[in-house]
């Protein structure tokens, strides 16, 4: 082969190489999750569950790196950690920067759980463009409806009647809750809670089971109230720039990889959380008490008129309040 013959393989072969190297760095692409649950908690096999199926449709070239308990940053700073970088994804709680979002999340209603996931990707639909206005993304839907619940250390006659009780809250439609039932809201983060049982700093606790139960909570506070009272979503939400320095293809793929981690996950959070509400009363001296639909229904109506003139049309706005109130409706029991 002559110099030239040799000089023109040796520019081909370089050049192949600068593509293989280009390529194995997308390949590297990591999406840093952060969430607040454990590892024993079956919401971590969900974000997993994720991963994988991250990695299968964009073929390797994004991967998603998960921080469980809270490692990366606090209950309150999802927005800060996502917007600064500290995390890719993270659960987003009531924060102020996303009004509408902040009080609807939680929202006063009784909801038929059989269409859940088409509830949720309808609800992330509707407060996407609230999230692109701070640099958020809606990836996953983390409801808990199912399982945000009551707790007491001892029986108690009327959820209706705190009494004074100093309730443990998770945002402002709680607080509202417990004051007008006659009780005092304290904020207390999840990795908080049990030392502040322990010690007495909270009469009673409003939280979800799959969390109660993973921070080991049945034994301070045995006695649950079944209440039904919301529905609740915690969105998993992306940094924008992130999410738009995918490929639009690689953008498919994580917003399906969502969805399908959901559905995947709802039969078995909904078997977990009842497994384990099951086993706190039969072998851990725990109590579970169910309210009536009557009393669902007056609990409810106590304060959603409130939450909705004071705190839900002032932050949505009259259409997508009305937007939101409708697809509630729609999923009403």
């Amino acid at each position: 082969m002559s110099k030239i013959g040799r000089i023109a393989m040796a520019v081909a072969a370089a050049a192949l190489t600068t593509t293989a190297l280009s390529t194995q760095t997308l390949a590297q692409t990591t999406i840093r999750l952060s969430t607040y649950v454990n590892e024993i908690d079956i919401r971590y096999k969900g974000f997993q569950k994720f991963a994988e199926l991250v990695a299968a449709k964009t073929d390797g070239r994004v991967k998603v790196q998960i921080f469980p308990s809270a490692t990366l940053h606090g209950w309150s700073e999802g927005v800060d950690a996502v917007q600064g970088g500290v995390s890719d994804i993270s659960w987003i709680p009531a924060d102020k920067r996303l009004p509408c979002y902040r009080v609807t999340s939680l929202y006063p209603v009784a909801i038929d759980l059989e269409g859940q996931i088409d509830l949720d990707s309808a609800y992330a639909d509707l407060i996407r463009p609230e999230a692109a206005k701070v640099n958020l993304v809606p990836v996953i839907n983390s409801n808990y409806s199912y399982d945000q619940e009551w707790w007491f250390k001892g029986a108690i006659a009327d959820l209706g009647k705190l009494d004074g009780k100093l309730v443990r809250s998770i945002g402002p439609l709680v607080s509202l809750m417990i004051t007008t039932w006659g009780g005092k809201p304290v904020f207390v983060a999840p990795k908080e809670v049990f030392q502040s049982a322990e010690r007495g700093v909270v009469d009673g606790i409003n939280m979800g089971v799959a969390t109660y139960s993973s921070w080991k909570l049945w034994g301070v506070m045995p006695y649950m109230v079944n209440a039904n009272l919301f529905y609740g979503n915690i969105q998993y939400m992306m940094n924008k720039k992130k999410y738009d320095s995918l490929s639009p293809e690689d953008q498919k793929a994580v917003l399906a990889a969502g969805k399908e981690s959901e559905t995947w996950l709802k039969p078995k959070y909904e078997d977990w959380v009842d497994q384990r509400v099951g086993n706190a009363v039969m072998k851990g001296g725990g109590a579970a008490v169910s309210i009536t639909k009557d009393k669902r229904a007056s609990l409810i109506k106590s304060v959603q008129g409130k939450w909705d003139k004071d705190d839900v049309d002032p932050a949505c706005g009259a259409d997508l309040a009305g937007k939101i109130r409708a697809l509630f409706a729609k999923h009403a029991p």
